[in-house]
Formats: C-alpha cells, structure tokens, sequence
C-alpha cells in the first residue's frame, strides 16, 4: 500500500498547486510559489518563540501567516512602488528571508529549528505518519488527509470564483469596468496559493512543490487555448507526472520527489518541442503543399 499511498499524495499535491498555478502563469507570477517557501522562514521562527512548540500545526499556521504577507507585500510593491512583478517578488522573499535567518541565529542558537527540520517533507516518509484512532484503527496517512482537504477547498474556491479568476487574469483593467475588484481577487489567490504550498512543503518537500506548481500548467499553457481544458490538461499532466516519476524513482533506487519532479521537465520538454519545433514543421509542408496545388 505505501507505493498507492505515495503516488495519490503525489497526484493530490500536483492537481492542487497545478490548479492554482494555471492563474499564477496567466498573471506571470509563477515564481511566488517559490517565493514563498523561501519568505516563510520568520513566521515558523516567530510561531515557536510564540508557542514555543514545535508542534507542525503551529509552524504551518506561523508559515502560512507569513505566505499571505509576503504576496501582500509583493503586491503593494508592485501596485504603489511601480516595481515589475519580479523585481517585487526578488526583494520580497530575499529580504524576509534574511530576517529569518537573523532570528534564529539570535533566538533559537540552541533548538534544533529551521526550514528544512520543521516544514520540508519527504513524500517517501508519507505511509510512516499516519492517524491511529483512539480505537487502534490505522486510518490512513495524515498528510493524505490534509493535502485532501486543501485540494477540496481550492475546487471550491475556483469553482465559486472562476468568473473573476479568470477575468481578472486575462483583463483586470476590464475587471475593474465590471465592478470585479482585481485586488481582492489576487489577494484571495496569492491566500490560497500561500497556504496549499506551505500544507504541501510538509508532506511532499518544497521542490516538488515549486515544481507541480510551474511546470504542469506551464506545460498545458503551451498546448490549450481555453482555461477550463488548460486546468483539466495541468491535472492530467501533473497525475502522469507524480505515477510515472515514482516508477522512475524505484527503477534508479533515487529520489521519488526529484524523480517526479524531473518527470514534469521531461513533460515539458517533449510538449515544447513538438509545439515549437516538429508543428511548425508540418504546418510549413501543408502550407506549401497548397501553395502547389
């Protein structure tokens, strides 16, 4: 069973950043996510000084307090300080970063705490934490029920949302003419996209999260004219991506994330290719075939 669990945990991280990650390439953003897994770094310090637990749900509430800021601040710098999206997201992640890195120096010099001990996951160790009942019941792993629920929140909030979503990242001045407040909108996405990437570090590492949140819809954008078949086109490509990486990853006894996350890549690459390449070609032979005819 832990192979099942392993690549439906894998399916569920890449169809819920996917999702999410069909706006934040419309919106040319698509580099938050890593961002924020970097931005992160204060609010898991300040949430154990806090609390003084390490406790995960403490740290994920402590990240992902400081997730939603880092996008407001982007934000702002990119609205007030006329700062192009980039620029706004270097200086954001780097800066609160930096100051993560001086709290735990000064505060935590004797407590085992940072990034990598107390947020990013191994998705290999997902079948070893799972929820036992009171009973002795073995339910399942937890991180299955958690990325779970945040996939089911994130259909719901696109669901109810689509509309806005969708025009807000083609045409937020048009959004603007409709009465639809562009800025709420991205707020409210950047919220989402904080949290399902702060929930997903946990289970599955922060790679292969910044991964299924580029890659698969960076993927369909190339291939997909319309929204909804270009979601629908990231799902699929980001359950191929997490089935076939875990098989690549038994088969080179390596790294199940980079092995899925490499499988992504490989994705793209061979979708880049034939759009950019091998269909240009056979659109040149058609045109000239009829050019003869």
């Amino acid at each position: 069973m832990s192979d099942f669990y392993i690549i439906l945990t894998g399916s569920l991280v890449a169809i819920a950043c996917g999702i999410l990650g069909c706006f934040l390439i419309l919106r040319k953003m698509a580099m938050v996510g890593d961002a924020i897994s970097h931005a992160i770094l204060p609010g898991i310090v300040m949430a154990f000084l806090w609390s003084g637990s390490r406790d995960s749900l403490t740290m994920l509430l402590g990240a992902g307090t400081l997730g939603v800021l880092t996008t407001i601040i982007i934000e702002f710098l990119h609205k007030k300080g006329k700062l192009q999206t980039d620029a706004s997201i270097g200086v954001t992640f780097t800066w609160l970063f930096a100051l993560g890195v001086i709290l735990i120096s000064a505060y935590t010099g004797q407590v085992d705490l940072d990034q990598e001990c107390v947020l990013y996951g191994e998705i290999a160790y997902v079948p070893l934490d799972t929820i036992i009942l009171s009973s002795g019941t073995d339910i399942g792993p937890k991180a299955l029920y958690l990325i779970g629920s945040v996939l089911f929140f994130v259909i719901l909030f696109v669901t109810i949302g689509f509309k806005q979503l969708k025009i807000t990242s083609f045409d937020p001045e048009y959004a603007v003419a409709l009465g639809i407040s562009a800025t709420l909108w991205n707020y409210l996405l950047m919220a989402f996209v904080s949290f399902t990437t702060v929930a997903s570090f946990e289970s599955v590492g922060a790679i292969l999260v910044v991964a299924f949140l580029i890659a698969p819809a960076a993927t369909a954008y190339l291939i997909s004219k319309k929204l909804k078949t270009m979601i629908l086109l990231t799902c699929l490509i980001g359950f191929l991506s997490a089935f076939l990486g875990y098989y690549l990853a038994v088969a080179l006894n390596a790294s199940i994330a980079g092995a899925m996350a490499t499988v992504c890549g490989l994705i793209f690459a061979l979708v880049f290719t034939y759009v950019r390449i091998i269909s240009k070609k056979v659109t040149k032979v058609t045109n000239f075939e009829s050019a003869k005819a």
